[in-house]
């Protein structure tokens, strides 16, 4: 042990340089490839929640009507109107249902759980449609591949993969023009949002905890 401190205390200064260069160099790349598939992850994401939408919102605050926000994930013009996303990262199998105040979460020998989302998705459903007016307004809790639902999903629940099928885009309509009438609510509800940033918060909470 010696022997070697003593090895390694003769190396000259530019060796070490380029050791701690190397080591400089190595850990960058390591943070540029994680970003980079954490970004690539992120855009494939919101491409398959928007692909039904002629056009969206992600990340907005929705005026409540008595002074406040209700900040939205996704507010997606589709051909059947305006939708409501709740997008959720869970990952494992989750158990939820209409009547339960908490759904649960089993993840390998992890469980946890979270409050049953359908009803914070109603009062934003409630919130949008007071702004949009006459516009058919809906709303979804969309879940990403990462969780399973083994008992069945719940009521207004989907996963990504499976929300074009149910709301399909606007090249699926019989007639040119359908979708002009909504484009003066679209417009209201666009000019009543403002840009939220609690999902930027919790991505860096998460990627940096306490």
């Amino acid at each position: 042990m010696n022997e070697t401190l003593q090895t390694l205390s003769k190396l000259p200064p530019t060796t070490w340089f380029l050791v701690g260069g190397a080591v400089v160099f190595g850990w960058a790349l390591s943070w540029a490839w994680r970003w980079y598939r954490r970004r690539r992850t992120q855009k494939a994401l919101v491409a398959a929640v928007t692909a039904s939408a002629s056009d969206y919102l992600r990340d907005v605050l929705v005026p409540d009507g008595m002074g406040g926000y209700f900040h939205v994930d996704f507010l997606l013009l589709t051909p059947r109107g305006i939708l409501v996303i709740d997008l959720r990262d869970v990952r494992g199998n989750i158990f939820g249902g209409d009547q339960m105040t908490e759904w649960t979460v089993m993840d390998g020998p992890q469980r946890f759980t979270f409050t049953n989302p359908q009803g914070a998705l109603y009062d934003r459903i409630a919130a949008v449609r007071a702004v949009a007016g006459e516009a058919p307004t809906e709303g979804r809790v969309v879940f990403t591949k990462r969780g399973k639902f083994p008992k069945g999903l719940p009521k207004w629940t989907l996963m990504v993969d499976t929300l074009r099928t149910e709301f399909p885009s606007a090249q699926s309509l019989p007639a040119e023009g359908a979708m002009e009438r909504f484009d003066a609510p679209w417009q209201r509800v666009k000019s009543s949002v403002m840009p939220s940033t609690i999902n930027q918060i919790r991505a860096s909470v998460a990627r940096h905890p306490a």
